[in-house]
């Protein structure tokens, strides 16, 4: 995390230029085999685009040797309505993953799905926590831990609650759901964006388990291993699984001499299935997960001209004076080298996560209706040091230590079967107790200049120079009643209708202080409830036996709160209001050509009141994080998904978005950022995937896949300025292996980021010190694969 504020102007006779002794030249790494690997992939990819331009003469036989449902795509079963459904009859814009496809793309965490999915968009400014999630534009960029995103993310019907935690349960997956716009009624709280609904893999009757590994450049490696069967037949089930990942950094460190940015996890999950009665179901697992790896690692970019022709047009660096010394932060650093994983910072920190969850569902079916208990409890810390500024100067160090717990409990009766009425009705509570004591230490280098008889530390508060903190307790008490109703008119005409009223009572202690309470900036101490209504209504007409038309108004709303950031005044912290989304869209959703092809399409209208906004802005010279409601936006848009087996061994997907969003109304702090873009909302993105399998003689198959996306310019903040935004961006994927017969194993080369494209997944600006940190996605990481099932 990389946002600041200073308290007070620094005075500007401590503006010195500060020479800095940049060490000797990087040093060369990665390079034996490299070249190796990579020509090997690229042969290998081209390969694989040539099978595909001759696949009749790759199947075994005639159509009708087939069997029935040769060349049609699989049905796809989700839960999005909390009961399974094929995805074609769920009338809601929502893409799934299946197993093989989060295996074959090489997923092993929630931030490898961005911009997978259409319309969805994952970065974050942390290593291992604080995920930003927007889908079609909505969603926060705050990185505090008091903070809810307006995308929800659910691990077997869990709520993860703490952005501690929502990097942490991307393994062992059976599926994944990813839901556009508004979920309030069934999913819950502060699902204005949509949901991601991650399901893992269920203990099973019969003994089965199934193991894999990565290797590649960067001396990195994922494990993912599970197992599990039978205890007492048909009484009592277990499944074990577990995953490994670890790397050297991305990054060279030319002051420390070292990689940087290196990863270091692990994560493990336990569950038990137990039906001690044919209508009684009972599920318990338990996880947790660690990281011991590196923090981010940013790219620091100077702001401040040394002289007149350096500057652009705000006064700030021109573009091109970025990477030379004719720009210079507030101390005087710049850093010349211009290539983008090539740091200089004095501190390699760690950032450190624990996450430990238990949670137990029941299901009892009584007749024509299910009762359903989910109670689940989660514990996350955090221990990150960074080095913020990312210069080998001490200037911004940050310190973020947080613990939070969650506890929740939601019951629900619903009918049970495919009766003319499908209904749900529940009750949802859930407890989080955040601690948040985290500091910046700021200007340490600056200190001396201070340093008295009876100042012996050189701390000055005014010219901001100590460690800042700000000591935090949250507590959040979550109400909820909800329901909803689909009801068959005719064979062909469904009506849905939903509600949901919550109900949030949140207090909050909170101290600004100095050098760990030496001084006491300001104290605030509030208790507010936030309430309001979500709501879901719909028509769902099917045209034929492979198409429906749908239409739905949703109302969103996520609650309102109190700011937990690094505040200069009570201000900042006061509570914001409810954040409100009206919905409404139409899609279609079909199955052509002899259902060779799953056609889906859906188009919005957004609708926003109070949109939460959280923004770094300079105000009176000062860098300060502000979380407030913008009066009114609009968003339009649509996408269209394209799936299907063209053979029983070609398929392929395609996927556009597009999306139009605007601030109506939004001044903060008198700078007014109406008719700007939505922060995190590319106007386009495109995707698509080919996978094709050849067969040889001895029954087993060459088996490989290619994969892209491209996003137009992406900007990270409201202020619409091109110096934080990112330029369109193209990233390829790609593998290819041989599967024995029994398809038992498989084995292969793989590349993440074929092309080796430089993109930037956030940038944090810090202008008051004149510096930009930049966030780069990985590098190319082409390796070999081996999976086995048994």
């Amino acid at each position: 995390m990389v946002i600041f504020t200073i308290f007070l102007e620094p005075c500007h006779g401590i503006r010195k230029r500060i020479s800095v002794d940049r060490g000797a030249n990087d040093k060369s790494r990665h390079q034996k085999g490299e070249s190796m690997i990579r020509n090997y992939l690229l042969a290998s990819s081209a390969l694989s685009l040539l099978l595909l331009a001759v696949p009749a003469a790759a199947q075994t036989g005639p159509a009708s040797d087939r069997g029935p449902g040769a060349g049609e795509p699989a049905d796809i079963v989700v839960t999005a309505n909390k009961r399974s459904e094929r995805l074609q009859d769920v009338p809601i814009a929502i893409s799934a993953l299946a197993d093989k496809d989060v295996q074959n793309r090489h997923i092993t965490s929630a931030l490898d799905l961005n911009n997978i999915v259409p319309g969805l968009r994952l970065t974050t400014s942390d290593a291992a926590a604080n995920p930003k999630i927007f889908i079609r534009g909505v969603g926060l960029s705050d990185f505090n831990p008091g903070s809810a995103s307006g995308v929800g993310i659910y691990v077997d019907g869990v709520y993860v609650g703490s952005p501690l935690a929502q990097l942490a349960g991307f393994y062992d997956i059976d599926r994944i759901e990813v839901l556009r716009g508004p979920q309030g009624t069934l999913y819950g709280r502060n699902t204005t964006g949509g949901a991601i609904n991650v399901i893992t893999k269920r203990p099973t009757w019969k003994y089965a388990g199934d193991a894999s590994v990565d290797y590649g450049e960067y001396s990195s490696v994922t494990l993912n291993a599970g197992v599990g069967g039978p205890i007492i037949a048909d009484k009592l089930a277990f499944r074990v699984s577990g995953q490994r990942v670890s790397s050297d950094g991305f990054a060279d460190n030319r002051q420390t001499r070292r990689e940087a940015g290196a990863a270091d996890r692990w994560a493990v999950r336990g569950q038990l299935l137990f039906t001690p009665a044919s209508n009684v179901e009972i599920l318990a697992q338990a996880s947790f997960f660690r990281n011991r790896g590196d923090a981010i690692q940013v790219k620091h970019r100077s702001l401040f001209p040394t002289a007149p022709q350096f500057a652009g047009s705000d006064g700030l660096c021109a573009p091109a004076y970025y990477n030379s010394s004719g720009c210079t932060d507030l101390l005087g650093y710049s850093d010349t080298d211009p290539r983008p994983r090539s740091l200089e910072d004095n501190v390699d920190g760690k950032d450190k996560v624990d996450v430990t969850t238990a949670n137990l569902s029941a299901t009892i079916e009584m007749g024509a209706v299910d009762l359903i208990a989910i109670t689940a409890y989660q514990n996350a810390w955090r221990d990150d040091r960074e080095n913020t500024d990312a210069s080998p100067l001490q200037m911004i160090e940050g310190h973020f230590h947080t613990k939070q717990r969650q506890f929740s409990q939601e019951l629900r009766l619903q009918s049970h079967g495919q009766t003319r009425l499908r209904w749900v009705a529940g009750v949802y509570y859930m407890h989080d107790h955040l601690n948040d004591d985290s500091s910046f230490d700021t200007l340490r280098d600056l200190r001396p200049m201070f340093i008295t008889d009876n100042n012996p530390t050189g701390l000055s508060i005014e010219n901001s120079v100590g460690v800042f903190g700000w000591p935090n307790i949250q507590k959040v008490d979550s109400y909820a009643v909800f329901g909803q109703a689909d009801y068959d008119v005719s064979d062909r005409l469904t009506l849905t209708g939903g509600l949901r009223w919550s109900a949030d009572r949140k207090s909050l202690n909170y101290t600004s202080q100095v050098d760990n309470g030496l001084a006491v900036l300001l104290h605030f101490n509030g208790r507010k409830t936030f309430s309001d209504w979500s709501g879901r209504t719909g028509i769902n007409y099917r045209l034929g036996t492979d198409a429906r038309i749908y239409a739905t108004y949703n109302r969103g709303y996520k609650s309102g709160g109190f700011f937990g950031g690094l505040a200069s005044s009570v201000a900042q912290i006061e509570p914001y209001d409810n954040e409100i989304l009206n919905a409404y869209e139409v899609g279609l959703k079909t199955n052509l050509f002899g259902r060779k092809i799953r056609a889906n399409l859906s188009a919005f209208y957004y609708d926003y009141q109070n949109q939460q906004v959280f923004s770094q802005a300079l105000r009176n010279g000062l860098t300060m994080q502000i979380l407030d409601n913008a009066a009114s936006s609009r968003s339009y848009g649509g996408e269209a998904e394209l799936a299907g087996e063209i053979s029983r061994n070609l398929s392929f997907s395609f996927s556009v978005a597009y999306l139009d969003s605007k601030i109506l109304k939004y001044v903060s702090d008198g700078q007014d950022f109406s008719g700007n873009v939505l922060q995190n909302s590319p106007k386009w993105s495109i995707g698509g995937s080919i996978s094709y399998n050849m067969p040889l003689a001895d029954g087993s198959a060459i088996v490989s896949s290619i994969d892209a996306n491209w996003r137009s310019r992406v900007f990270f903040d409201n202020t619409q300025r091109n110096r934080l935004s990112d330029g369109p961006a193209t990233v390829v994927n790609g593998q290819i292996g041989w599967r024995s017969s029994n398809s038992k194993i498989e084995m292969g080369v793989f590349a993440k980021n074929l092309f080796n494209k430089t993109y930037l997944l956030y940038i944090s600006p810090i202008d008051s010190l004149g510096v930009d940190e930049l966030s780069y996605a990985p590098p190319r990481v082409a390796g070999a694969y081996a999976r086995i099932n048994f």
